[in-house]
């Protein structure tokens, strides 16, 4: 009959160590049936089970091994009964839970923990994303993300969601939690809104302050936001408000847009690493143009503005993009490039981007208003766009050494 041997193994790392445990279970017959090893901190931890199908002194021969290795060498005999358990809960769904702040406070340990075994789930691995925070104590140049493996029975998602956007909230941290599969691993196109997304301004109202009638503008934003009118009503409104604007202001306010925080780490890395990228907004062309000449997205798709004479007409060319088409254009752009829906992400920041946030396999509401968040699947608000980095899974240390063929 079988014998299943959990070995634990740990002490101060250094080369050779695997070999040497490796060379004394050979010794012994064993079969290797699961291993897992981290460093962290110079400290080695090792756990292996395996399986010995005849009676053998393991455990001389692993202390033995362990006392000419400087490694502490357990030897625990695992019941049919552990086995079978271990077995169900390696089957069970896993679930992937970010945390990222500027600075991790460590209470954030207790409250995730309490968390998630309120909902019967196993903390399975916890490793950090983001690089070390700098000698002086100073805030880390890219945030601090740290990840968590989390292993149950299936669980009320939204639920334990909303539970951890309050948490998150109580102690300024983002957490993200989303399901583990394959396309997790794999997504190949992300889609951006632009205004208070990709720049830090609303860029109609930058034409309205321009033309001096903001506060018509915004009275009619206003009335949107209450319900009296839907977006393409209140955009052909607003639009009007706008005629006879020269268009060489247009120009002027595209030189001078702000850039959000981390935009162009973020589109440096997603073309390096081979993302298909696309603006979807319900803003304006030239303005999306300007950011894909200095940015380099793929594509961009937004509203035309018509100029006649030098001047704006007020008018907006079809189809105007609203939050159903942007839904649509993201499933359009996916099933043209061949991707599965679960390969998309999505990032916005208004209420009109939800139905295209909802349609991705990622949807992430950036620095958006509380009924965004939680309506979204996933947010960001403590640290800039590039965090969406960490929220695909890259460490830092692996961003760092992608170079420019």
């Amino acid at each position: 009959m079988t014998r299943r041997v959990l070995i634990r193994a740990t002490g101060t790392a250094r080369p050779g160590q695997l070999a040497g445990l490796g060379r004394a279970l050979a010794r012994t017959g064993a079969r290797l049936l699961d291993i897992n090893q981290s460093v962290t901190f110079g400290i080695l931890s090792l756990e292996a089970l395996v399986g010995l199908d005849h009676d053998v002194d393991l455990e001389a021969a692993l202390s033995e091994a362990g006392d000419a290795l400087g490694l502490d060498v357990q030897a625990i005999q695992v019941s049919a009964e552990d086995y079978q358990r271990w077995s169900v809960e390696a089957s069970q769904p896993r679930l992937i839970l970010t945390l990222l702040a500027p600075h991790l406070p460590a209470g954030i340990l207790a409250e995730v923990g309490a968390l998630t075994a309120e909902h019967g789930l196993t903390v399975e691995l916890i490793h950090r994303l983001s690089g070390r925070e700098p000698l002086d104590g100073g805030v880390p140049p890219h945030g601090a993300c740290v990840e968590c493996w989390l292993r149950g029975e299936e669980v009320d998602l939204e639920a334990l969601r909303e539970k951890a956007l309050a948490l998150g909230a109580m102690h300024g941290v983002d957490i993200a939690i989303q399901e583990d599969s394959i396309w997790r691993r794999h997504r190949r196109l992300v889609c951006f809104d632009m205004d208070s997304t990709l720049i830090q301004a609303e860029v109609i109202d930058e034409l309205a302050r321009r033309h001096g009638v903001y506060d018509e503008v915004a009275a009619v934003t206003e009335r949107a936001m209450r319900g009296e009118l839907d977006f393409q009503q209140s955009f052909r409104e607003r639009m009007g408000k706008l005629k006879g604007l020269d268009e060489a202001v247009l120009a002027e306010i595209a030189e001078s847009l702000p850039l959000m925080d981390g935009v162009e780490r973020l589109m440096t890395h997603l073309k390096r690493l081979g993302y298909r990228t696309a603006i979807l907004s319900g803003g304006f062309t030239y303005f999306a143009r300007y950011l894909q000449q200095k940015l380099g997205f793929d594509e961009i798709h937004a509203n035309e503005l018509v100029i006649e004479n030098g001047k704006v007409t007020g008018e907006v060319r079809e189809p105007i993009v609203d939050a159903e088409r942007k839904a649509a254009l993201l499933r359009e752009i996916a099933e043209r490039e061949g991707l599965r829906p679960e390969q998309t992400i999505a990032v916005g920041d208004g209420a009109n981007d939800l139905k295209m946030l909802a349609s991705a396999g990622l949807g992430i509401a950036f620095r958006a208003k509380p009924l965004v968040r939680q309506q979204a699947q996933h947010s960001i608000s403590t640290l800039g766009l590039d965090a969406v980095l960490y929220l695909i899974g890259y460490r830092q240390s692996d961003l760092d050494d992608v170079t420019t063929p």
